[in-house]
């Protein structure tokens, strides 16, 4: 059975800093498309203050999730540092009793993580948003797991199914959010919220899958 210490999972939430880091240049320039262009900005923000919060310190991944969510909370604008700070905090309550993290504890994390966003955001797939990752990443995980695939092969399934997703969003007309006043012209464009947030499932798979026993 595949799983991973929750107490070295530190290394999750350092990757998921770097990712940000390493594309907050694409998110301004996805979001200056149709939005104010700061996504990419504000984001790396937030992560680097996490970092710079966690550098030094031994922590666990529940830990860490747990300090990127308050922080994403706390010291980011815009929509997107209450939507994120919930979703983290949701993985983070998810799996802080849980020595080790299996298949069905991240299941947990990934799916009431979902159900936070869609709680506080009134939003949902289709509207050319961050759940047009989200949701086809949770639900891919989700059935993978149900067809008998290994946490490994269930974190491949969800990668997959949040690229097709943030993919998905360059069809779709906002209807949410500043974008959503350009009708029609959003159209032609990715979503900046799912280009972030399938950064962010890649990362988190790619980490597991490297933790894993």
């Amino acid at each position: 059975m595949m799983t991973f210490k929750n107490s070295e999972g530190g290394s999750i939430v350092l990757d998921l800093v770097k990712t940000i880091q390493d594309n907050k240049d694409f998110l301004s320039e996805v979001d200056g498309k149709i939005g104010d262009g700061d996504h990419g900005i504000n984001m790396n923000k937030g992560f680097t203050m996490t970092g710079e919060r966690l550098a030094g310190k031994t922590f666990s991944m529940s830990e860490g999730l747990s300090v990127l969510s308050s922080t994403l909370q706390d010291d980011i604008g815009g929509s997107m540092g209450p939507l994120y700070g919930v979703f983290f905090d949701e993985m983070a309550m998810a799996s802080e009793d849980k020595e080790e993290i299996d298949a069905e504890v991240f299941k947990d994390m990934i799916c009431n993580a979902a159900e936070g966003v869609m709680d506080i955001g009134g939003a949902k797939p289709g509207d050319k948003c961050l759940l047009d990752a989200i949701v086809p990443a949770r639900d891919a995980y989700c059935a993978a797991l149900e067809a008998g695939k290994d946490f490994s092969a269930a974190l491949d399934d969800m990668k997959d199914a949040a690229k097709k997703g943030w993919q998905s969003t360059e069809g779709m007309v906002a209807k949410i959010g500043r974008a959503s006043r350009l009708g029609e012209r959003s159209r032609g464009v990715l979503d900046a919220g799912a280009t972030s947030s399938y950064l962010m499932l890649t990362s988190l798979a790619d980490s597991i899958k490297g933790l894993l026993k």
